[in-house]
């Protein structure tokens, strides 16, 4: 069992949406390790609580909550909630997004809704609820993807560009929020989560040519590689950046 990895966000308390699994759970891991106590939301009880068991297990600090970000109501609750048990929030991690990849003219318009009300409308809904409590020394961290930043992103195309909002939702709420103390960042992260896990067992010649794109050849570890980026993003070490983007991707994509 991994040990706790240092005191850096000691005193922090975060609030991690999609953390039931995969890229989630990883962050919400990486950040209870170094010291922050972490708010692990999803929509399915039984996964935040596995991920809040895990957590208190290795010695940190976690608690779950059931919330569809969704869902205006159920995320102010959420918000009020996470304050009220924690005694405040310094780091919301927007990790949440529903998602279907397929072409443009196979998608339905309900679909095409849900990807967006799951990513970019929650994103800045979250933003907004979570302001109050961040204000003066406060981080955010929304999850982009380089699918947004590929020359083709054929199969991907309403994904990417819910993705491409979420990354200017990011760079203007930087801007507006600087003088509130608030930064703002966002990942293009690349990780091992069980969708991919999956593909990659059912269709191992597609997944090895898919690695041959990415220099480093290996899928991201969530907690150790994509975790450990969104940590030092909410840390004092990266207290002179905003606005940014981040690849975390083995240098799949380079930005530009």
């Amino acid at each position: 069992m991994p040990e706790p990895r240092g005191t850096e966000l000691s005193g922090a308390r975060a609030l991690v949406t999609g953390a039931g699994q995969g890229v989630g759970r990883g962050i919400a891991c990486a950040l209870a390790s170094r010291g922050a106590a972490v708010a692990v939301v999803g929509r399915t009880p039984a996964k935040v609580e596995a991920v809040a068991d895990e957590v208190c297990a290795r010695g940190g600090r976690a608690q779950a909550f059931r919330c569809d970000v969704t869902d205006p109501e159920d995320a102010a609750r959420l918000v009020d909630d996470v304050v009220t048990s924690f005694g405040g929030l310094s780091i919301l991690v927007n990790n949440a997004q529903s998602t279907y990849n397929r072409r443009l003219l196979d998608l339905t318009e309900n679909e095409y809704r849900q990807i967006m009300d799951s990513g970019p409308l929650a994103t800045w809904r979250m933003m907004a609820l979570c302001h109050p409590h961040l204000s003066g020394d406060g981080a955010i961290v929304n999850l982009g993807s380089a699918a947004g930043v590929r020359a083709d992103p054929s199969g991907y195309g309403v994904y990417a560009a819910a993705k491409e909002a979420i990354r200017s939702l990011t760079r203007a709420a930087a801007c507006e929020w600087a003088d509130d103390g608030i930064r703002v960042n966002a990942i293009l992260p690349l990780a091992m989560s069980p969708g991919l896990e999956r593909w990659a067992q059912a269709r191992p010649a597609e997944a090895d040519a898919y690695l041959d794109t990415v220099p480093l050849h290996r899928f991201g570890d969530p907690e150790d590689d994509i975790g450990a980026a969104v940590a030092f993003l909410c840390g004092d070490q990266s207290s002179y950046i905003t606005g940014h983007s981040l690849p975390v991707d083995g240098g799949q994509v380079l930005m530009r």
